[in-house]
C-alpha cells in the first residue's frame, strides 16, 4: 500500500503535528524521516494539549506504530524525557521504533552550536542552539556517533575518542571553551542512556517495507518545512536537512514509487522564525493580532515569530517542489478578525515583476509583495465542520489558494482541537 507524506510548505509551523494526529486513524505507522528536537508538533486532544519534539504525532493512537526515521538527529536525553512525559500521562511509548541509523545530537554539538551563534554576531541564522546542525555536519564529514553505536561499548568509545580530539581542540583553541570528559560521555551514555533505549532501537527501513508489503497505510511526517529545505529553502537561513517530499525516501528508506499522496500543510497567512527574507511580513497593528490571536511562539523556544500575509509565490513554488497532491490550510479561523485580506501574487524589485521566487537570494531580501485584496467574513469559524458552514467570503479565500496554485485545497483547520477541522472535496 502506497505512502503518504505530510510536509510543511512555508517556514514551519503550519501545524503539521495536528494534521498528522488527524490522519493517523486510518494509518499503521508514523515515520519521522528528518530534523531533530528542534521541531514542535502540538497536538490538543480533549482538552489536553501534547507538544511533541521528536517523537511522531501518531503516538496518541494505539493502533499506530511511531518510528524515528534514519534521518533524524536523535538527542537521547529529550527522546527519553518525552517518553517519561507521555507515559505519566497514559500515553503507551512501548510501541516506538528508533532506527539504529539515526545520528545522535551529543553534548558538543550543543555546545558548539550555541558558541558558533553567539560569535556570528548580527550574521547569526537564528538556530535553536540545539545541536542539530553540527551533528548533520558530522553526519556528512563521517564523524558522527549513531543510534546503534550505544549498543557496542567499544565502538561508541572509540568513535567518541577520535570526534572529541577535533571537538576540544576546537573549542578550547577557537572559542577558549573548556574541553569535554570522554570518560564522562561515555560513562553516562553506555551506563544510562544505551539501557534505555535499547528496547527501542531497531530495523526501521525494514520494518517500513514489511507494512508496505502488508497492505499497511504509512504516513512519512517531516519537521521544519520547504524553505527552511538545506537545498531549497532561503539559505543559509535554513535547517541542516530536507524537509522537503523528496527528502522523506531518505530519511525512511523507501522509494519514490511507494509514495502516492503529497499533503502540503499551508497556514492561512504565514510566519517565520529567526533570520531570513520574508517578503509579506506584517508589522505594526495587523502584525501584533495575528500573532496574538495566532498564538504565535515556539512551542519548544517560545520565540515570537515573525507574522505575514499569505504568499502564493512561495506556496505555489512548494507545490512544484514536493509535487503536492493536495494543500491543508490551517489557522483558517485567526483571519476572522480582519475586514480585508491579502494574498500576495508576485513580487517587484524596481521594474521587474516576479511571479516565481527569483533564483538570486539578493532579490528575493529586496522583493516588495504584489498583493491581491480579498474581502474578509468577520464570522466565527470554531464550530464549523462542512463547507457549507463557512461563510461565502472564507470559501472564496480557499478557493484562491487553489486556483493560483492550481492544487486542491482538502483541509482547512478553524480551531486548535483535533475535531476543528472542515473535510472539502478534492
Amino acid at each position: 500500500m502506497p505512502a503518504t507524506v505530510v510536509v510543511g510548505t512555508q517556514w514551519g509551523d503550519e501545524g503539521k503535528g495536528k494534521l498528522t494526529d488527524l490522519l493517523a486513524k486510518d494509518v499503521q505507522v508514523v515515520v519521522r524521516y528528518q530534523g531533530g528536537h528542534n521541531a514542535g508538533h502540538t497536538i490538543v486532544v480533549g482538552g489536553e494539549t501534547f507538544a511533541l519534539q521528536l517523537i511522531p504525532s501518531g503516538i496518541l493512537y494505539d493502533h499506530v506504530v511511531p518510528v524515528i526515521g534514519n534521518g533524524v538527529v536523535v538527542e537521547p536525553m529529550v527522546l527519553l524525557a518525552e517518553c517519561a512525559m507521555l507515559q505519566a500521562r497514559g500515553v503507551d511509548v512501548s510501541r516506538l521504533v528508533v532506527s539504529g541509523n539515526a545520528h545522535l545530537v551529543m553534548p558538543y554539538h550543543i555546545e558548539i552550536d550555541r558558541v558558533t551563534e553567539r560569535y556570528l554576531g548580527k550574521a547569526k541564522l537564528g538556530t535553536t542552539k540545539r545541536g542539530i546542525g553540527p551533528a548533520y555536519a558530522d553526519k556528512a564529514a563521517r564523524i558522527g556517533l549513531r543510534v546503534q553505536d550505544l549498543l557496542d561499548a567499544k565502538i561508541f568509545r572509540e568513535k567518541l575518542d577520535v570526534v572529541l580530539r577535533e571537538k576540544n581542540a576546537i573549542l578550547a583553541k577557537v572559542y577558549n571553551r573548556l574541553p569535554f570528559d570522554a570518560d564522562q560521555i561515555a560513562g553516562q551514555y553506555l551506563d544510562e542512556v544505551a539501557p534505555a533505549l535499547a528496547p527501542m532501537i531497531g530495523d526501521s527501513v525494514r520494518l517500513v517495507h514489511e507494512a508496505l508489503d502488508a497492505g499497511r497505510q504509512i504516513m512519512l511526517e517531516g519537521a521544519q518545512a520547504t524553505f527552511l529545505d538545506l537545498d531549497h529553502g532561503t539559505y543559509p537561513f535554513v535547517t541542516s536537512s530536507n524537509p522537503t517530499a523528496g527528502g522523506a525516501c531518505v530519511g525512511s528508506g523507501i522509494g519514490p514509487r511507494d509514495i502516492d499522496r503529497i499533503i502540503g500543510i499551508a497556514k492561512a497567512y504565514i510566519t517565520r522564525v529567526g533570520s531570513g527574507p520574508f517578503p509579506t511580513e506584517v508589522h505594526g497593528e495587523q502584525g501584533e493580532l495575528l500573532v496574538e490571536l495566532g498564538h504565535e511562539y515556539g512551542t519548544n523556544t517560545g520565540r515570537r515569530r515573525r507574522p505575514g500575509w499569505l504568499d502564493l509565490v512561495l506556496l505555489t513554488h512548494a507545490a512544484r517542489l514536493n509535487s503536492l497532491s493536495e494543500i491543508a490550510v490551517t489557522k483558517l479561523d485567526v483571519l476572522s478578525a480582519f475586514d480585508t485580506l491579502k494574498i500576495c501574487v508576485a513580487y517587484r524589485d524596481g521594474d521587474e515583476l516576479y511571479e516565481h521566487i527569483p533564483y538570486h537570494q539578493s532579490v528575493l531580501h529586496r522583493a516588495k509583495p504584489v498583493y491581491r485584496e480579498l474581502p474578509g467574513w468577520r464570522s466565527d469559524l470554531s464550530g464549523a465542520r462542512t463547507v457549507s458552514d463557512l461563510p461565502r467570503a472564507a470559501r472564496a479565500y480557499l478557493d484562491a489558494i487553489a486556483e493560483y496554485t492550481g492544487v486542491p485545497v482538502t483541509y482547512a483547520g478553524v480551531g486548535p482541537r483535533r475535531e476543528q477541522y472542515v473535510r472539502l472535496d478534492p
